[in-house]
């Protein structure tokens, strides 16, 4: 998939106000950890995550995601009426019906002729949403689009420490070790033609998307029976086959995209992945034959925040005066399904 005229006029975010160390959650998991023998600071070491943030208790996903909105409309230059399609792409959304993006668009004051609608593909939602919005500007039905997500770890976690302290099984730690690296935040993308005046846009070149949907077992969130009209959520990842089949897929998809593009690996400037932790981040690099130094990471504090994890990283980046105007930067995206999705922008 290729693009002519969709920009990205800004990306901007909203972060919770706690702040949870992985001591903090091994401080909490004091009596598996006697239990099983487990040596304290396993968690850190294992993934490199040594903080994330959580809400505070049964925050409304659309106000996070809202704040992210309003911020990224007022730096894009462009107005509310101005928005065509607005789409929420959270893996955490607020009810079933309706879709989560009619509370964020009341809030935002988008109304009228526009598109409102969920997206979910676990951790890909947002690119999935953002390539959605291309299209739709691509195809002139809009001049602007907005992509919003809101994910909390909070109350995930604390159901899985709860599980592992009575259950004391190994085989559950192992299986829940992905689940407490889980972060929280909320993020917005602005998308347009570029007929709205912003001295922040960067223009969306075109991506490669790519499924291996035989290995969707491997890391399942859902709500599971917890006794008669009770329920409860639950998590179960094998990281090391998703780490496996991921970075395999990554690979593949990799090179399609270097040949959709017409891009030479030493073309690309820099790079913006998925943050998982540290153990993905360097198989995926090494199997792409990345240089390090084109990368940048947010999991160290921020934990892997599913959806919002990839643009949140590349706003820092570009706060921080890492990614510049003119880098040929590859967003790259690998989710549970497995899905992969890899996205080139012209900072």
């Amino acid at each position: 998939m290729n693009y002519q005229n969709v920009y990205i006029n800004a990306i901007n975010y909203e972060l919770p106000p706690v702040v949870v160390s992985s001591q903090d959650l091994e401080d909490q998991l004091a009596p598996l950890y006697r239990a099983l023998h487990i040596t304290p600071g396993q968690l850190q070491a294992l993934t490199g995550i040594r903080e994330r943030r959580w809400w505070q208790p049964h925050p409304p996903l659309s106000q996070g995601a809202a704040a992210a909105g309003h911020k990224a409309l007022a730096a894009g230059n462009v107005s509310a009426d101005d928005i065509g399609a607005i789409v929420y792409t959270g893996v955490c959304r607020e009810l079933f019906e309706p879709a989560t993006a009619c509370r964020v668009a009341d809030q935002l004051g988008i109304t009228n002729q526009v598109m409102v609608y969920d997206i979910s593909n676990a951790c890909l939602g947002v690119l999935n949403g953002i390539l959605d919005i291309a299209n739709r500007i691509e195809l002139g039905q809009i001049r602007a689009g907005l992509v919003v997500s809101c994910e909390s770890a909070r109350e995930l976690n604390e159901t899985t420490i709860r599980r592992m302290l009575k259950k004391q099984d190994m085989g559950l730690f192992a299986r829940s070790v992905a689940t407490l690296t889980g972060g929280s935040g909320a993020v917005a993308v602005l998308l347009t033609d570029n007929s709205f005046a912003s001295p922040q846009s960067h223009r969306l070149l075109g991506g490669m998307a790519m499924s291996q949907p035989q290995h969707h077992e491997l890391c399942r969130w859902g709500i599971e029976e917890d006794g008669q009209d009770r329920f409860r959520q639950f998590m179960n990842t094998d990281a090391v086959a998703v780490m496996k089949h991921g970075v395999a897929l990554g690979k593949q998809t990799w090179q399609a995209f270097l040949a959709t593009l017409q891009w030479r690996e030493q073309d690309i400037d820099r790079v913006i992945c998925h943050q998982v932790g540290s153990a993905h981040q360097t198989a995926i690099l090494n199997e792409l034959n990345i240089d390090t130094r084109k990368d940048f990471t947010t999991y160290e504090f921020l934990g892997n925040i599913g959806t919002v994890s990839l643009p949140i990283t590349a706003a820092i980046a570009a706060e921080r005066g890492i990614l510049k105007s003119g880098d040929k930067t590859a967003l790259l995206g690998i989710g549970s399904g497995l899905n992969c999705m890899m996205l080139g922008v012209e900072w």
